[in-house]
């Protein structure tokens, strides 16, 4: 087995992990584990978003120092208040892929990984856009925290950022029913 074969597995067998103890500690979501467990292996590399029947990407949840408040993007395109995040593009570490979104789509510094084991996951339709038909997008979700400050920068990918209250995130019937999800999770902690 070459390095980069052995290195793949590893993270491979990392990531098949994470997803049978989060299946373990939400046992609602058992059978989208095992969904997201079943795109690893396939021949159609489910880490690049070349493959159109659905791919991986990885967000976060981005919580300030204190955990009160978590910074949500009002997304370009999707036109929606939701976490921050992108594509695998081939990087099979999908907590590094969340981090890197993160500082990307924020700007901020001091950013790191809470936990390294799976906030959530969710699997989601992407509607068609110009050249690249609809698809699915499987996003597992890590918790990022805020610890050198709160001024945020901006990206192309949001018409907006904003910290919110994450009980408010929780209550508010206009949030994503994936963000009420995991702010209700989040408080529960």
């Amino acid at each position: 087995m070459s390095e980069t074969t052995e290195s793949l597995a590893v993270l491979d067998d990392r990531l098949r992990r994470l997803l049978h103890d989060y299946a373990r500690k939400e046992p609602a979501h058992d059978a989208l584990a095992a969904e997201f467990g079943t795109l690893i292996d396939d021949v159609e590399d489910a880490f690049r978003r070349e493959r159109l029947a659905g791919h991986f990407t990885a967000s976060c949840w981005l919580v300030s120092a204190d955990g009160q408040r978590l910074l949500l993007t009002h997304h370009r395109k999707l036109q929606r208040w939701l976490q921050l995040g992108g594509h695998a593009d081939g990087d099979r570490d999908l907590a590094r892929v969340a981090l890197k979104e993160a500082e990307e789509e924020s700007g901020l510094t001091g950013l790191v990984l809470d936990d390294p084991a799976i906030f959530d996951l969710d699997k989601h339709w992407i509607p068609e856009r110009k050249d690249v038909p609809g698809h699915w997008h499987y996003d597992v979700r890590f918790v990022i925290r805020a610890l050198g400050g709160e001024d945020f920068v901006l990206s192309e990918e949001s018409l907006e950022l904003a910290w919110r209250p994450v009980a408010e995130v929780a209550s508010d019937p206009q949030s994503d029913e994936s963000m009420q999800r995991m702010a209700r999770r989040w408080l529960a902690r």
